[in-house]
This record gives C-alpha cells, structure tokens and sequence, in this order.
C-alpha cells in the first residue's frame, strides 16, 4: 500500500481521528461536501495496514455508483483485493445465496423488479377475487413493502392485524403476493432485507459465522437505513461492536419510502461506548451557497448539531427569481443556461433540480428551443425498455427455470406461434400439477388440450433454452450475445429498426448499451450472469447518470443526492411543491421536506439560482401560488415577486399585474395589524399566531403557526385572516 502514506497527508485533523479509530462502535457525523467517501475509503486502508485482514471487512452503501467509486479508490491505494464493497441489497443477497436452506430460498432466485412486483399484485388480488379499483396493486405493493421493512412477514401481520374488513383483505393479498413470489423462486427488494434480518435473529450460529467473517462493519448513508436494515447492521456487528457508520441526519429524505432517521440520532443510545466525529468542513460548496444552507437547515430540530464550514474562499452566487408561470420560469431557466454556457461552463457542470418528474416538461421543451443538449437522470428507466426487459427476461430463465414470469414474456418473444390461448393451457398445467409453468413446457406431450403443431414450436423453445442453459456459468456478456442472437431478437430489432424512424436510441442501440455494460461488469468485477443480473436488478436512479456526456443534466431533487455540480438550477420553490403538498402535514413531514431542499442546495459548488412562479397549471387549473416558506428559512427573498417578470433582465417597469387586488384587504398592512405575534383564525386552518410579516407590497406573506402544529406562509391579499387577539 504504498500509495497510502502521501494520501493520508491531505486528511484533516478530523478526518484522520476517523480513519485510524480501529475498534469500537464509530458515529461519523458527515455534512455534505465534507470528504466522507475519502474517510470510508482511507479507513479500510487504514485498518488492512493495521492488520486486519481485507477478507473481514464490509462496506455497504446504498447505490451500485457509490460502491463502485469506493471499491475504485480502495484499489487505488493498493489494498489487497478481498474488502466486501456493496449495497445493502447485494450483501443480502450474498448472505441469502450462501445460507439459502436456513432462509428457505431457491441459491438461484430471481429478484423481481418494480414491473414484476406489480404484476404479481394485480394476480394476488385477482387471486382472493377482490377488487383491483378497492384495493390498487400499487397501493398494495407500497403497504406490503412497509410491513416488510418493519419486520412483519405474513404470519406476523396476520397475528397483529385487527378483525376489520381492509386489514383481513390486506392479510389475504399479502398471502397471496408471498405465494406468487415463492412460486417464481423470487424474492422483491423488500424480501432481501426481511429474510436477511430473520436470519440473523433466528439463527445465532450464522449470525456468529457472520461476525467471525466481517470482523469490522462500516455503514454509509445510515440516515437513510430503515427497521429492516437497521437490524441487519445491529445483527452483524453484535459479537465484535466494530461498527462505523458515516451519514447526516440532515440529508436523511427518504422516509417516504421506510427511512428512519431515529437509527443515526440514537446510535449512542444503541451503542453508549460510541465514538462521536464530526466532519464539518465543506470542500464543495462557496461561503454563499453554505450560508444559505445554514440559515435553512437551524429550522428543523431532528437533527444533531453541526455547522457547515466552508474551505473555498468566496466567489459564490445565489440568486432567487420569482417568474409569471412555468413556461416563463422554463424560458428563464433555458436563457439562464445558456448565458452560463457562453460564460465558458461545462455542460457537465450544469443541472436542474425539481420537486417532482412533471415539473420537468416545460424546462425541456425550453431547452429544445433553445437547442440546449440534456439528459434526464432516471437510470431505471432504461432497463423498464421492452426489448432490454425481454432480452433480461432470457437471462432470469437461463439461472431460474421457475421464473414463470420470464417465462411467459419470452415464450412468444419474438413471435413464434405459441400464443396466449397456449401459454394459458400451460399455466393451468403448471398449477394443477405445482410445477413451474418451464417444466410443463418440457412435458408438453402430456398436455392433452394441445394441438401437435403446438407442442412441436414448444419443444423447439425449450431446445433452444436448455442450449442457453449449457452456457449461464460464461460471462454475462457472452450469455447475452448468443442470446441476442440464437433467439431471434436481434432479427426482430433489426426489421422493426428498419420501419421505424427513431429519433432517440433505438431498441437495437439499447441492447448493444446493455452488452457494453455486461463486458464492463465482467472486466472490473468477474462473477457469473447470475451475478450481473443481480447487479443490474439493484440499480437505483442515478447509478446511469454519465457525468461526461457533455450535456446540462435534469432530476428530481431525490436523485441529485450523492451528486455535484457547479451550476445549480431548482425550480419551483412554491407552497405545495416545495414543501409538497402531501408532506407537510406533520412537522416531521416538513422537515424531511427542509432536508429535501439543503440536499439541492448543498450540491451546488459555485452558482446556485432558485425559481418560483406566480401562477403555474395545477390540475389543470392557472392557479395562483404562494412562495415556500423555505426561501425565508434561508433567508431569502426573490427578485421580482409581485411583478411580472418575463425575461432574464427583469426590465418591466411598464407591465401590469395580471390580477386584481381584492379592495377588502391592505395587502401591505400598512395600519400593522398584522404584527409579529397577533393571534390571528382562518377559516380552514383555525386559530394561530404570527411568526413573520414579510412586506412584499401588494404580496405581503405571514407565516402562522397554528394550534394543529402547522406552520403555514399566507398572503395577506388571499388569506381572509382575522385579528382576533394582540398577542403577548
């Protein structure tokens, strides 16, 4: 490791304190932009130099992009190769593939995706014949997975649920999916933590061999950890107590999706012989966009105390700009860009932040106009294309002739006479006998419901699958290129590329990007196509991001975590989208909300603009908005709030407001009526007091906090408050 000792010059005083703790629990407090990837990946080096066995150590993380960028910097440093470098889904798998008897899995199970998941749903509630409309598949899917990130399979639903009707229709749907799944011989994301968690619990001579095998555990990101994961942490590190866990409770913004921020704030209460390190300096962001990020962030009080320390000097810029509507705000925003790109900036340094994936229409069709080259940074996507889900399809059968559902999308794919009539005769074949639907297909003979000429295109498919299967331990790319190939795919592309006029990558070009990323896997990491397949089935959204394309870069605000840029554009900073409307109402809503929004800021290494509008299309209807109150948690306020601004110049000094003021109210509150702490009632949100009076002129604000607990920014104009107290 020669490499070591110069690198370990550049750490700072903290950084070192972290990477040279060997034993004992660590809480590594990381603020953005604070070299925590450096000090995870010094930290590994640092123990291997020690002594420690590479073979007995385990990083996990949350995205494939991360572990990637950590095993790359590990090996740059010369570390023995052997550290266990991964997500927290691909490590369950490993454990789930080794331990496979004791946790009740096929070792060759497939891990459904989004897709499957829900198709195997709309079959659970079709199956206990209940309505799909009542009870919607995605709906289902979101409450079998919170049960299952909680630790509550089927039997422990059952138990616990209530005798009402809902629960009882939830248990059986649950029972159901949990059958189809089983039958597939596949397990959903949810079900790698469920059973890993059970295993470790249930089991304590394998959660024994674990610990004996990862001598010394560090955790990444571990504000966004839920129950299920939380206990797998807990469980792999009980014997030994050498766990390292880096994250900040200020960028934890998942807890839409099962995320408990509680697991990093009680991390000394879980271990009271922790070491506590804060890394607070910033070697991203200029002093500008870190003041911002400061005032905002002292709002919330779930969080551990830490202060953002900036490293650059100052040359930053903020600005905040109050557009007429969304294609304003989109032509600003497009006029924006490209005043930054004729200032000489990288295409690769430039993206634009949104709360949520519609907001993104308008701005792309002002970059169209404008002749401005983007992507949009939604990785799964590509592999929710046709011909990459039949071609991976091909795959999951080779590895797990009981995946019915691969089975039934390719038996057909491309045409080849067997159509759905069959395929239903199969499956019914398949049931009636509790085989897979792969296996009745080879038995096909016996099947007396099919015709001769059937059962001979059958027989011909499964030739050609058991050809495939000779060959699933050859790298994945080989697999998937005589696939593509002796299928019949690449013909079927190739005639339909023919006919049609694609004015993006074609399925053909998709394909050839998914072999391309096959000959990747198989150079920096080996394994079998099993292995690739749980590789890409892991993928999360900006795992695909390329920060080379040469192109401005377009995504919600949950993907840009992990990301930096040097420009930074967020849009749409207006009550009800920023915070959103349907998580703001608890203060612990608000403030993931408050996270959501440092999480954008703190990307930003030297520009950071800011949009809102006046006015912008809700469901369909021209809806007057109100600015979030973030902007005054952060101390800011627009430019052009209140005036029509429709350029880049802001000069309309002769434009009119497109509005009338009601004659009911003085707006700017000229007789002060409505101070700072009046006790004031509103008609829906009842009584409360004033936190701030903002002067905006004819778009005064207050921000009241109500006795629900709410904290809400009105304008005056609108609002309809009445004074009913002076307050104390």
């Amino acid at each position: 490791m020669s490499g070591l000792s110069a690198v370990m010059q550049n750490l700072t005083g903290a950084q070192k304190q972290a990477v040279f703790h060997k034993d004992g629990p660590l809480l590594i407090i990381a603020g953005p932009g604070s070299g925590k990837t450096r000090v995870i990946t010094h930290r590994i080096a640092a123990l291997v130099q020690q002594g420690v066995s590479p073979f007995n150590i385990c990083a996990v993380t949350f995205t494939n992009k991360a572990a990637d960028e950590m095993r790359q910097r590990v090996f740059s440093m010369d570390v023995p190769r052997g550290v266990h470098l991964s997500t927290f889904h691909s490590l369950c798998v490993r454990i789930l593939r080794k331990f496979n008897q004791a946790a009740k899995v096929a070792p060759a199970f497939s891990i459904f995706t989004e897709a499957e998941q829900k198709s195997c749903m709309k079959e659970a509630i079709k199956a206990v014949q209940l309505d799909s409309k009542n009870f919607p598949p995605a709906a289902m899917l979101e409450t079998v997975s919170r049960l299952k990130n909680n630790l509550e399979d089927v039997k422990t639903f059952e138990e616990r649920s209530g005798g009402d009707y809902f629960s009882k229709c939830v248990a059986k749907i649950y029972k159901a999916y949990q059958k189809i799944l089983e039958n597939n011989n596949a397990l959903d994301f949810d079900d790698l933590l469920l059973k890993t968690a059970f295993l470790l619990r249930d089991f304590p001579d394998i959660r024994k061999q674990l610990n004996e095998r990862f001598k010394y555990l560090m955790v990444d990101e571990y504000q966004d950890t839920n129950h299920a994961q939380y206990q797998i942490a807990r469980g792999l590190a009980a014997e030994h107590g050498n766990i390292c866990v880096t994250g900040d409770p200020d960028q934890s913004i998942y807890g839409w999706r099962g995320a408990d921020i509680g697991n990093i704030l009680a991390f000394e209460n879980d271990w009271p012989d922790a070491t506590v390190i804060r890394l607070e300096e910033n070697f991203r962001s200029m002093p500008e966009v870190l003041s911002v990020a400061d005032k905002l962030i002292v709002a919330n009080k779930s969080r551990k105390l830490k202060k953002l320390v900036p490293v650059k000097q100052s040359g930053g810029e903020v600005i905040v700009r109050c557009l007429e509507d969304e294609q304003a705000e989109a032509a600003f925003i497009a006029e924006y860009i490209k005043r930054t790109l004729g200032a000489g900036a990288n295409p690769n340094e430039i993206a634009v932040f949104y709360r949520v994936n519609s907001m993104s229409r308008a701005i792309e069709e002002a970059l169209v106009v404008n002749r401005i080259p983007y992507q949009i940074v939604r990785g799964v996507e590509f592999y929710n294309r046709r011909e990459i889900r039949d071609i991976l399809a091909y795959m999951r059968l080779i590895v797990n002739p009981s995946d019915n559902q691969a089975l039934v999308r390719i038996i057909n794919t491309p045409i080849r006479g067997i159509g759905q009539t069959t395929v239903s005769r199969l499956s019914a074949y398949a049931s009636a006998k509790n085989i897979s639907v792969y296996n009745a297909a080879k038995g096909c003979e016996k099947i007396e419901s099919l015709s001769a000429s059937v059962k001979v295109k059958i027989k011909a498919f499964v030739k050609m699958m058991e050809g495939f299967e000779r060959d699933k331990q050859s790298p994945a790319a080989v697999v998937l290129e005589k696939v593509f190939k002796e299928s019949g795919l690449y013909e079927s592309l190739k005639s339909e590329a023919a006919q049609e006029d694609y004015s993006k990558a074609s399925p053909l070009d998709n394909v050839s990007e998914l072999i391309n990323s096959a000959k990747r896997f198989d150079e920096q990491q080996g394994g079998s196509l099993i292995d690739f397949l749980q590789y890409i089935s892991l993928f999360s959204d900006t795992d695909t991001y390329d920060g080379k394309s040469g192109k401005i870069s377009l995504m919600t605000m949950h993907c840009a975590k992990g990301l930096e840029f040097e420009n930074v554009i967020i849009a749409g900073l207006e009550d009800g989208i920023l915070p959103h409307d349907r998580s703001k109402d608890t203060h612990l809503e608000l403030e993931e909300e408050r996270r959501l929004f440092f999480v954008g800021i703190t990307r930003a290494k030297k520009r950071l603009c800011i949009t809102l509008c006046r006015y912008r299309t809700i469901h369909g209807q021209y809806t007057r908005t109100i600015m979030s109150q973030f902007l005054f948690d952060a101390g800011l306020e627009p430019q052009g709030f209140g005036q029509r601004t429709d350029d880049l110049d802001y000069d309309d000094d002769d434009e009119q407001d497109s509005y009338q003021e009601p004659a009911s109210q003085l707006a700017d509150d000229s007789d002060g009526a409505f101070a700072v702490g009046r006790l004031v009632s509103h008609k829906k949100f009842g009584t409360g007091r004033i936190k701030e009076f903002h002067n905006l002129g004819a778009d005064s604000i207050v921000v009241v906090e109500f006795k629900s607990g709410q904290v809400k920014p009105l304008m005056l104009k609108y609002a309809n408050l009445s004074v009913i107290g002076q307050g104390s």
